[in-house]
C-alpha cells in the first residue's frame, strides 16, 4: 500500500479511500477485516442516514 501525507498534520493516510456508505450491510465481517489488513487507514464514513 502506498501512503501519502495529510496536509500538515502529520498523518500519513493510504492512497486508497474507502468509502464506507454502503460497506455494513454489503460486506461481512471478515472481508471487512481483509481490507482494513492490506493497508487501507484512510476511510470515507459518509454521515448520511438512507
Amino acid at each position: 500500500m502506498r501512503y501519502t501525507q495529510l496536509g500538515r498534520t502529520g498523518l500519513k493516510v493510504s492512497r486508497l479511500v474507502l468509502g464506507t456508505m454502503n460497506f455494513g450491510p454489503q460486506t461481512d465481517e471478515a472481508d471487512s477485516h481483509a481490507i482494513m489488513d492490506a493497508g487501507i487507514n484512510f476511510f470515507d464514513r459518509a454521515n448520511r442516514q438512507l
